[in-house]
């Protein structure tokens, strides 16, 4: 019993280096199939290319308006389905095995997933930088502390909401469809209720209080003042603080279920 106490309290002493651990462990794939990444962009530049012409014509508005209202919007989205399908990694690795020998090896089991989570925000960062690049010749103009910070609120966005996909493939292990019914039916309803490819002010009365308090609309609410250089807009820190809530709550979450798992 005192030998496993010792085991344990060394695994938490270690957590950082155990996180940094699993961290490169997940980043190799990544760096050996770049073109993955490259793929993945394929659906925001759709998005772009569809939504963008659309909202210019129906609004009148010059396109670098448009442009600096709707690219935010597209960052989030990036971040959103990127972090919210980040289970399906895992549901993968309980499938072939390879889960439950980490299981036993001798790192903390916290470390598992938040060095999962970190991971999974090096191909959002990329693609979201990739994205606010491509858009800047067609009249967007974000400001580097502004984008600086962005990426920051998305990190810590992407991190709690990978920690819940993390937690769904947890849950479903035993029935792998289910986490892609789950993954599905709440990401679109957030997308659409956050207002970041449509305006909400001229919706009904139902969807403005369901965008009040869907966390996601106040993130994307702050890029697009911190993209817009209003670095100190009150919806800024609104927008930390509703990132900063779902990464707690994520990662306890998280946490709770890798340490069940078995």
């Amino acid at each position: 019993m005192t030998a496993l106490t010792a085991t344990l309290t060394d695994r938490d002493t270690h957590l950082p280096r155990d996180i940094w651990n699993v961290f490169r462990r997940e980043l190799q794939p990544l760096l050996h199939d770049p073109f993955s990444l490259i793929f993945s962009l394929v659906q925001p530049v759709i998005f772009l290319g569809l939504f963008g012409p659309l909202l210019i014509g129906s609004s009148g508005d010059p396109a670098p308006e448009v442009l600096a209202w709707f690219v935010p919007g597209i960052l989030v989205m990036i971040a959103l389905f990127g972090a919210s399908a980040t289970g399906s990694n895992l549901l993968y690795e309980m499938q072939t095995g390879s889960h439950e020998r980490t299981l036993v090896a001798p790192i903390a089991r916290s470390s598992l997933l938040i060095g999962r989570a970190l991971k999974e925000m090096v191909p959002i960062t990329v693609q979201v930088a990739v994205i606010a690049l491509v858009t800047i010749p067609f009249g967007f103009q974000p400001g580097i502390p502004g984008m600086l910070l962005t990426l920051v609120l998305l990190a810590i966005f992407g991190i709690g909401l990978g920690a819940l996909s993390y937690a769904l493939a947890l849950a479903s292990r035993k029935t792998d469809w289910m986490f892609w019914v789950v993954q599905q039916a709440l990401i679109f309803p957030l997308m659409i209720l956050s207002g970041m490819l449509l305006p909400l002010e001229q919706g009904p009365e139902w969807m403005r209080v369901a965008a009040s308090i869907n966390p996601i609309s106040h993130i994307v609410g702050a890029s697009r003042e911190l993209l817009a250089g209003d670095l100190g807009a009150p919806v800024v820190l609104g927008g930390f603080a509703a990132a900063l809530a779902l990464a707690a709550v994520g990662l306890w979450v998280g946490i709770t279920a890798m340490k069940k798992s078995h």
